[in-house]
């Protein structure tokens, strides 16, 4: 019988920090730099040791049109990531529909391990079904 978890990491484990000034209000806790620190130390924990941080400062998360995602899905389409690491899914999009599209096909269509550390979302343990209804609570809260 074959193990659902993987015993290797194969690729790159994408560590992807967004902020727009829209969650300025928020306070430091979503900063860039507290974001790549808890995703570091996450990845660290779980051995996904070969990271790489794609970051959109700045940028709303209401359309995936950011130069850090854009160049994230260069990479996947490349054939050099694994796995994507987000704070929460709201760091991922606020787009309902789009963020679905990413997390329930466009990764798995491509292989790729999604991970929202504070939702405690990992597809390596299989479909989460709180998910949904923390996207529909991100869009509207855009």
């Amino acid at each position: 019988m074959q193990s659902k978890k993987k015993t290797e990491q194969t690729g790159i484990t994408a560590l992807y920090c967004r902020l727009s000034r829209d969650d300025g209000m928020d306070g430091d806790s979503n900063s860039v730099a507290n974001q790549k620190k808890l995703l570091s130390q996450k990845a660290k924990e779980m051995g996904l040791t070969s990271a790489r941080y794609y970051v959109d400062d700045g940028y709303t998360g209401t359309n995936f049109n950011r130069p850090g995602f854009q160049q994230l899905l260069s990479d996947i389409e490349m054939g050099y990531v694994s796995a994507v690491m987000v704070k929460d899914l709201s760091r991922l999009g606020r787009d309902y529909v789009s963020v679905g599209n990413y997390t329930d096909t466009y990764f798995p269509d491509h292989g790729i391990r999604f991970i929202a550390v504070n939702d405690g979302i990992d597809s390596e343990e299989g479909e989460s079904e709180i998910a949904p209804f923390k996207n529909i609570l991100n869009d509207n809260t855009a």
